[in-house]
């Protein structure tokens, strides 16, 4: 968790780290001089960063209603009442999160991938739960509770592509939808998801998919998948 107590800071956070979901105090706003500023400026970056989820932490007084519409028209997820939603808030973030979306809706490996068998789909799920960062095969593999030897050799069994392929797939699958967003560009998507550059994001990016990042932004996942089969999905010799 990431505190910030300025507009400023409140940004740099985004190029810094992968930001799962962001919460801002609205509630304050008008109270203290310079706070309206910081907070109205925290509330537009909804709309420079519309892949994370921003939600909006107020008393909810008839007084709020301004800022309420406000939190609306930049297409805020949720409203955090102070004081009632404090046991449930973790939930309520937690389940509307970048990662928790990202796997959901990668939650069965897409079929052209041929990942059918139980330690294949238990990698997958693995792999898509980490929403782009960097997954390491030994942690994986004590996921699963085998080899690394063991786990590379039956991942790609029966025509299914290499792990270490699959797993940058993901990867850039990640990319793509961060790349979307207004307030990124390639070396912010690079930094944030842990990739040692943008230029080895790019290298990735060609290897796997056969694209250069700047065009992730206008592919959909399947597109990606479609460009992943199409021969990039084991290591030539």
């Amino acid at each position: 968790m990431i505190v910030a107590r300025a507009a400023p800071s409140f940004e740099a956070a985004f190029r810094e780290s992968l930001v799962d979901a962001a919460i801002v105090d609205v509630g304050a706003i008008g109270s203290t001089a310079g706070s309206s500023d910081d907070a109205w400026l925290a509330v537009s970056l909804a709309r420079e960063f519309p892949s994370v989820p921003f939600f909006a932490v107020l008393p909810l007084r008839a007084a709020d209603a301004p800022v309420l519409a406000q939190c609306a028209s930049n297409e805020f997820a949720d409203v955090l009442v102070d004081g009632v939603d404090d046991g449930a808030a973790r939930e309520l973030v937690f389940r509307q999160s970048f990662s928790s979306r990202f796997a959901a809706a990668l939650g069965a490996p897409p079929p052209a991938l041929k990942l059918v068998s139980p330690i294949q789909r238990r990698a997958w799920y693995y792999i898509v739960a980490q929403a782009g960062r960097p997954v390491r095969t030994e942690a994986l593999a004590g996921f699963l509770k085998v080899t690394r030897e063991h786990l590379s050799r039956t991942f790609a069994d029966s025509g299914a592509p290499n792990l270490k392929r699959v797993i940058d797939l993901v990867r850039l699958i990640a990319a793509a939808e961060l790349a979307k967003n207004p307030g990124y560009d390639v070396r912010d998507v690079a930094r944030v998801l842990g990739f040692a550059s943008s230029s080895h994001l790019s290298t990735t990016a060609q290897r796997i998919v056969g694209t250069k990042p700047a065009s992730l932004t206008r592919l959909r996942t399947i597109d990606l998948v479609e460009r992943f089969v199409r021969g990039h999905g084991r290591s030539r010799a």
